[in-house]
């Protein structure tokens, strides 16, 4: 099974505008509030093999293998 790409531009946007418009929160807290919660995500989304590094959209769970072409994970690991 092959995840969608991670959009963190969108998702950003969303959080942002959810944190302003339903809680009334400042345009500059909404954004540490975003900043950090899209980080946390990118973090979630990378496997974490120190050989590899690429998004977790970039492999074939069935085969634990990496779709990038020049890199040697074999071994998918996810938190």
């Amino acid at each position: 099974m092959i995840e969608k790409p991670f959009d963190a531009n969108k998702m950003y946007n969303q959080i942002v505008h959810y944190y302003i418009d339903k809680k009334g929160l400042t345009k500059e807290q909404a954004n540490d509030i975003a900043e950090l919660v899209v980080k946390r995500e990118k973090k979630r989304r990378i496997c974490q093999n120190t050989s590899c590094g690429h998004f977790n959209s970039k492999h074939i769970r069935n085969e634990e293998q990496c779709l990038v072409f020049e890199c040697n994970c074999r071994n998918f690991v996810k938190i």
